[in-house]
């Protein structure tokens, strides 16, 4: 009889999913959930809930996934594997949303980090705006974590969110909404150094030099799918949120320019805490 490895019996560190859309160019969604994983020792597993035609000039075709798609991806995958942490990317439209909230309770899921994409980089819809109050009312109480960007926050509490004290007052109305912590990224701000900031109850502010680069297509996916990695590799949120934000540093000074626009970070970084691994 063949032994089954567990994944700290192999060269993985853990298994982790990724429920989200795929970017033919490679920068974004699946691809770049993937390559995170594989960066970070994790063997990735995932549900694709749309195909998109897309290159570093933008989203030129998108087409979603039927909601029985998308969940029998997920039953697949979750009835099978032992699957340490999830995270969601685009999920395109509420129909596909609830499912992925129903299939998540339905297994009892709690490890979840919720990217609530909706504007790809280039400034291309990825979600319907209908679907807002979906992910509010069925995948956000499910969360983990959540991880909006300044735009993405605004939209989910429906007020400005431009400096620290609003960045506070969001991360509190999406606990509000039921998830256990936010980690609301201040990328999309200005000055030479940016702001995030993590909520679970207790506040905790990090701050780093801005890396100046126009390859930056696929971050807000690459450091949700780190913190998913880390969690799936047995670090606490703490630690995941921390190990996420080093590694998508570390992916943002590596970035290049493999078209004629941005670029996507340089996933293949090797990280500290790998060594002996």
């Amino acid at each position: 009889m063949t032994k089954k490895n567990s994944p700290r019996e192999s060269m993985y560190r853990g298994i982790a999913m990724t429920v989200a859309g795929s970017d033919s160019g490679g920068g974004a969604g699946i691809q770049a959930d993937l390559k995170t994983f594989a960066a970070l020792g994790i063997f990735g597993t995932s549900a694709i809930t749309a195909l998109t035609a897309q290159n570093s000039r933008g989203v030129h075709h998108v087409e979603t996934a039927s909601p029985e798609s998308v969940r029998r991806q997920m039953e697949a995958v979750l009835s099978d594997f032992p699957v340490g942490a999830a995270k969601t990317g685009m999920l395109a439209e509420s129909a596909i949303i609830e499912t992925v909230a129903a299939v998540f309770r339905e297994f009892g899921f709690r490890r979840l980090v919720v990217d609530p994409v909706m504007v790809a980089q280039s400034g291309d819809p990825l979600l319907a705006e209908k679907a807002e109050e979906t992910m509010k009312e069925s995948l956000i109480p499910l969360a983990g974590l959540v991880t909006p960007n300044l735009p993405e926050a605004q939209r989910l509490v429906g007020f400005p969110v431009e400096s620290l004290e609003a960045m506070k007052a969001a991360a509190e109305r999406i606990l509000e909404m039921g998830a256990r912590s936010v980690l609301i990224k201040g990328g999309h701000g200005s000055g030479e150094e940016v702001t995030d900031l993590f909520h679970d109850g207790q506040v905790r502010v990090f701050r780093h030099k801005r890396i100046e680069t126009l390859n930056t297509h696929g971050t807000g996916c690459t450091l949700s799918a780190a913190i998913a990695a880390e969690l799936a590799a047995g670090c606490d949120v703490h630690e995941a949120v921390e190990r996420g934000l080093a590694y998508l540093q570390a992916a943002l000074q590596r970035g290049f320019r493999p078209g004629k626009g941005p670029g996507p970070v340089g996933h293949a970084v090797s990280m500290p805490w790998l060594e002996g691994h």
